[in-house]
């Protein structure tokens, strides 16, 4: 048990060093470049406070979603939640420690089977069953905002849960923050995935970046 108690704190530590958006974040709005190879996209997003997002002056509904999907993406891991309420239900407990130190934390419970590793209170590796899909991603670098962490370099695999077999390529990434009054908002990402041999390449520019004034109560 004083195992577990200790893998759990080591978990904690790194799930509450993570930077996040607090309660009072307005939303902001932002105008976004996607290039493909040569093609270019432009168009204007919206960021609510509630974390929904809206895309707009853009004419091709699969680049509007793809953006949106970004958006969406970069907004779901700023929720603020607490770590009880994420990981109430897990039992946490040591497995090896890899060559850089990261230890891993093998998790029972209801999430029984996901794995991370922690190493200098930070995840470095997250392999979580979701839905019908086994996500694997390691974190290669990060950024210290003095309030949390933010991944910088991280790659991403999707397996398939029965047979093991890798889905989509593998999806190595590269995000860079700034800060904007006192939240800090990805103004990069760059996505390369690899499938059957071949790189594909996407990179996403948020420029324009302004905060949305709070409503009054």
């Amino acid at each position: 048990m004083t195992e577990q108690l200790e893998a759990r704190d080591l978990m904690r530590a790194a799930y509450e060093n993570r930077y996040t958006w607090d309660r009072n974040f307005p939303g902001y709005t932002t105008n976004i470049t996607l290039k493909r190879g040569d093609e270019v996209f432009t168009a204007k997003a919206k960021v609510n406070p509630d974390l929904s997002a809206e895309v707009s002056e853009i004419d091709d509904e699969a680049v509007k979603k793809a953006m949106q999907n970004q958006l969406w993406e970069i907004a779901i891991h700023r929720i603020r939640r607490e770590f009880e309420e994420t990981h109430g239900k897990n039992t946490f407990s040591f497995g090896e420690t890899d060559e850089t130190g990261a230890v891993e934390l093998l998790v029972g419970g209801k999430s029984s089977g996901d794995r991370y590793k922690v190493r200098d209170r930070e995840v470095t590796l997250v392999h979580r069953k979701i839905h019908n899909v086994v996500v694997t991603i390691n974190t290669f670098s990060t950024h210290d905002t003095g309030e949390g962490y933010l991944s910088h370099r991280y790659d991403s695999i999707y397996r398939d849960p029965e047979t093991g077999e890798v889905k989509g390529g593998r999806s190595v990434f590269e995000d860079n923050y700034e800060k904007v009054g006192d939240y800090y908002i990805l103004t990069s990402r760059v996505i390369q995935t690899e499938v059957n041999g071949q790189t594909h390449t996407e990179e996403y520019s948020f420029s324009n970046v302004k905060l949305l004034e709070p409503a009054l109560v």
